[in-house]
């Protein structure tokens, strides 16, 4: 490969990691949406079913009570699943509350 051609390469590879960190570095991270739950749970299939609208605007997961490393889950909330926590912090309960929600993942998107 010609010299010349090596630095256009290269300085185009730059410009490319430079773009790339900015937009990393510039766009907002969404907020959590933790749903803690367990299996079988129909109410938490509908509380999904209800967020389906809104799931743009969150990074959803999902913990298992009944799974041996989430113990002190399942004393915390076995008899109240599903339990909604918004960027770590309780959100909801037993079912999804809309207007809870977008008040606080319009307060998320504004910090």
């Amino acid at each position: 490969m010609a010299w010349a051609q090596l630095n256009s390469l290269t300085s185009g590879l730059r410009r490319m990691s430079v773009v790339l960190l900015q937009r990393s570095y510039s766009q907002k991270q969404l907020p959590t949406l933790t749903l803690y739950t367990k299996d079988p749970c129909p109410l938490c299939d509908d509380a999904k079913e209800t967020l389906e609208p809104y799931k743009h605007r969150f990074l959803f997961q999902t913990v298992d009570i009944t799974l041996p490393e989430n113990k002190t889950w399942y004393n915390k909330y076995k008899y109240d699943i599903p339990v909604f926590h918004l960027n770590g912090h309780f959100l909801m309960m037993h079912r999804v509350d809309t207007g809870l929600l977008e008040q606080h993942l319009t307060q998320a998107e504004k910090e």
